[in-house]
């Protein structure tokens, strides 16, 4: 079924605010030898930096679901994309280390507020939501990977201040499309619940919503959605390390010229391409599969998966096992997300989907950062065994919290308006 108008334009705008969301995240570590460099600081300082850049991605999606919710989603995206795109033209003008740290601050405020409200968007004026929650994630995908292959492609013959410029571009490109753009942000829900903009809640509004989504199916959401960024952030923070230390990698013959490149990057790049494919197939499911079987199964696969690492980079194993594997790690990991995006859309009232998303990806991106820290300490203390074991872990108990979404499927229904559930009370 091809798409409505509405659909189509609400699916161009949310498209380029994904992919610059992660166009920009991907690229600042490109810059981080560089500014090791520039600025004649230790790793530990910078990395300190950066982390504080990165923190307020997860952290601000909860305050960004809110004010979707108060101001409406598109005037939010073209805020993200404002704010983005001027905190990389303060970081190509940055003369010093904290001037970076104002930068990057900067952009973590300006980002975090994109996926609240641009999953918002989409839950409220796309009909066919599953279709676009698929292209919405390809666009983020292309993002991620397009960022880091374009800024350490432009670093090899341009000052890194003149890239982060470069960068910045079609950001303020795409804050000119949505200027122009048209569309109807509650088109999907038009016999429901107001979802547009409301008057701003009160403190004791905030809690009765908050507190009507945590009584709903919406809890058990926000406990796998927990796990699942546990697995995801662990996952793509150490298996380009874990990729480099195979002795597959180190052995590995190059064509003349093309020593310096590693094949380890490569490879990880090339997960992420596939996830592209992982998230169309996702998407286009949703139609077809409730949210709590398909999140069950891509759980109880992407525990398999994980296990299936141990041999597969134990020495003496070969490069295809590895090149087969992280592909197929590549489609589920990116498969699931548009099952719980639309778990979310199906289990929470329109008129606090801001809020639902926002608490969605303080889930995905704040707490499931922590495995950031516990992956370490693992890889560290124990054995790659150890990670992956850990690793599996995260996607088995996600396995089993979807499982009790599926079981209570005939108990687990639509949640009615917020204002209709506190009205009740």
């Amino acid at each position: 079924m091809a798409l409505n108008a509405n659909d189509r334009s609400i699916a161009g705008f949310t498209m380029a605010g994904h992919a610059l969301v992660h166009w920009f995240e991907t690229s600042i570590p490109i810059f981080l030898v560089v500014w090791l460099a520039e600025f004649d600081v230790g790793t530990t300082l910078l990395g300190l930096i950066v982390a504080l850049g990165y923190a307020p991605f997860g952290l601000g999606a909860l305050p960004g679901g809110i004010l979707a919710d108060r101001y409406g989603t598109k005037r939010l995206i073209l805020c993200c994309l404002t704010g983005m795109s001027l905190s990389f033209l303060v970081l190509s003008l940055a003369t010093s280390i904290y001037a970076i740290a104002v930068g990057l601050i900067l952009w973590g405020i300006a980002a975090s507020v994109y996926h609240p409200a641009g999953l918002a968007l989409i839950s409220t004026g796309v009909e066919d939501r599953g279709t676009v929650f698929a292209w919405h994630g390809i666009a983020g995908n292309a993002g991620i990977a397009l960022g880091p292959f374009v800024a350490a492609t432009l670093l090899i013959s341009l000052d890194w201040s003149l890239v982060a410029a470069l960068l910045a571009v079609p950001g303020v490109l795409a804050v000119i499309y949505g200027l122009s753009v048209g569309f109807e942000p509650t088109a999907a829900v038009a016999d429901e619940a107001d979802a547009g903009p409301d008057e701003a809640l009160s403190a004791s509004e905030l809690l009765g919503n908050t507190r009507t989504l945590f009584a709903s199916a919406f809890a058990v959401v926000f406990v796998l959605v927990t796990f699942e960024g546990l697995y995801y952030r662990g996952t793509l923070t150490y298996l380009p390390e874990i990729l480099h230390g195979l002795p597959a990698m180190n052995g590995l013959p190059l064509p003349a010229g093309l020593e310096g490149i590693e094949p380890a990057d490569y490879i990880y790049v090339g997960l992420l391409v596939v996830g592209i494919g992982g998230q169309y197939a996702g998407g286009k499911l949703t139609d077809r599969v409730t949210p709590a079987r398909g999140l069950t199964g891509i759980f109880a696969v992407l525990a398999v998966l994980a296990l299936l690492f141990i041999p597969a980079t134990a020495a003496g194993i070969g490069l295809v096992p590895v090149i087969v594997l992280c592909g197929v790690l590549g489609f589920f990991l990116f498969a699931i997300q548009p099952f719980y995006q639309n778990a979310v859309a199906i289990y929470t009232p329109p008129d606090a989907r801001g809020l639902s998303y926002g608490f969605t990806y303080l889930a995905e991106f704040g707490f499931g950062a922590a495995s950031i820290a516990l992956g370490g300490f693992v890889l560290d203390a124990f054995s790659r065994t150890a990670f992956f074991a850990l690793i599996a872990g995260f996607a088995a108990v996600g396995g089993l919290v979807a499982g009790v979404l599926l079981l209570g499927s005939g108990r687990f229904t639509e949640t009615q308006s917020v204002a209709e559930t506190n009205a009740d009370d």
